[in-house]
């Protein structure tokens, strides 16, 4: 059995565009405006909420000693920024049914 394709974009601009009464374009809007703001407050303030789903997180990774795979030599990876999506307790609970 075929494993289904994550839904796209458009397809989530349509579902959203349908439910609400709205037109596709609308509906693509708002979504590249979540985007947009998620992207900007995570910059600002270091973390950015979507109840019921996760949250964007900035944080800082320290400078560390790592190896080079293909010759084993140690190298040295610089400190830097990060983002990571810590997925709330709602999401994992409705995804995996526990």
């Amino acid at each position: 059995m075929a494993e289904k394709s994550a839904m796209t974009k458009s397809q989530l601009s349509n579902h959203i565009a349908e439910l609400a009464g709205i037109t596709k374009k609308t509906a693509n809007e708002i979504l590249d405006e979540l985007a947009a703001v998620a992207y900007k407050e995570a910059k600002r303030s270091k973390q950015f909420t979507i109840p019921g789903i996760g949250k964007l997180v900035l944080s800082k990774r320290k400078a560390r000693i790592g190896r080079n795979p293909a010759t084993g030599a140690e190298i040295k990876i610089p400190a830097k920024k990060v983002v990571k999506f810590r997925v709330a307790k709602a999401c994992k609970d409705a995804v995996l049914g526990e």
